[in-house]
């Protein structure tokens, strides 16, 4: 969908602000999925028997694996728009 020849400016514009939402709904979509991935992945190392409240030692595990998960996607979000920048030049 990126030969536009045929439309008009508006129409290209229109066309280019609907590849721009659906590609932040991609996005929206993927961060989602990787949500749901990262709290499975941490309950099961973390959680050996849910009860009423955590204990310690669970509470800890949890944060650091949120810690991790945050630190590891903002590093991976970094590099993916450094690597856009670049391809934009």
């Amino acid at each position: 969908m990126d030969n536009f020849d045929n439309f008009s400016a508006s129409e290209k514009a229109e066309a280019t602000e609907l590849q721009r939402m659906i590609a932040v709904e991609q996005q929206k979509a993927q961060f989602q999925a990787q949500v749901h991935n990262f709290t499975d992945v941490c309950w099961d190392k973390c959680v050996e028997s849910p009860g009423s409240k955590l204990d310690h030692r669970t509470e800890t595990c949890l944060v650091s694996c949120v810690e991790r998960f945050i630190d590891t996607t903002l590093t991976i979000t970094n590099r993916f728009t450094q690597m856009v920048q670049k391809g934009a030049h």
